[in-house]
């Protein structure tokens, strides 16, 4: 990683923990194959942190976690302290303090997401990189809406569809019939969730160009 390169400080904390099942073991083991700079940890109690710097990573890290429901994520968008520790719990940095208000403002905000800006970036483009911040944190919004309504069902089809399976393969690997597998294409609005997907990792992007466009 570059010295000056900005990066996306993840954590997360499960909903309702006390009156739920550990979700961490699960969390981290869909976010193992997610390359990432630090890995997901838990941190304290019921929460994960991981430290990454691409957005396509961002954006499947948001996915796994929407997909296994029970999740609150915060992402701050900042540069982090080098040397980098082995451990993200021993990380500190701008981007950390991001995402610790953002995992605050989490708690209100629509869909238990939330992201925010480290105040680092020079005061030319810092109001710009907070503006694209706001757009980034407010597509998540939209597109994991659709996500927390697909159903298991739907999930268990889109994996097959992302193997290369046509819906004729699907329909046979899942016993159902090519109209059955339309009608989960439609609850599970698939073209939805891939556009907003796209869309997501274009402004997650969009932040980090702005954040070292005077580096």
């Amino acid at each position: 990683m570059k010295p000056s390169a900005f990066t996306f400080a993840v954590v997360a904390d499960q909903i309702s923990s006390r009156t739920d099942d550990d979700l961490v073991p699960a969390a981290l083991a869909q976010l193992q194959p997610i390359p990432a700079v630090l890995a997901f940890e838990r941190t304290a109690g019921d929460e994960i942190q991981g430290l990454l710097d691409s957005p396509a990573a961002l954006v499947s890290t948001i996915t796994a976690l929407t997909r296994l429901a029970g999740w609150r994520i915060g992402v701050g968008v900042g540069t982090v302290d080098l040397p980098l520790p082995s451990s993200t719990r021993a990380a500190r940095g701008p981007a950390y303090l991001a995402a610790r208000d953002a995992i605050t403002a989490a708690r209100r905000q629509p869909t238990s997401f939330a992201m925010r800006v480290a105040e680092t970036v020079s005061s030319g483009r810092y109001p710009e990189l907070v503006a694209a911040g706001e757009a980034a944190e407010t597509a998540v919004w939209l597109w994991r809406g659709v996500l927390t309504r697909r159903s298991s069902e739907g999930w268990e089809l889109m994996d097959l569809l992302e193997l290369g399976q046509t819906n004729a393969d699907a329909a046979r690997t899942l016993g159902i019939s090519p109209s059955a597998v339309s009608q989960r294409l439609t609850a599970a609005a698939r073209e939805e969730g891939r556009r907003g997907a796209a869309l997501c990792q274009r402004l997650f992007t969009q932040c980090l160009e702005i954040a070292e466009g005077d580096r």
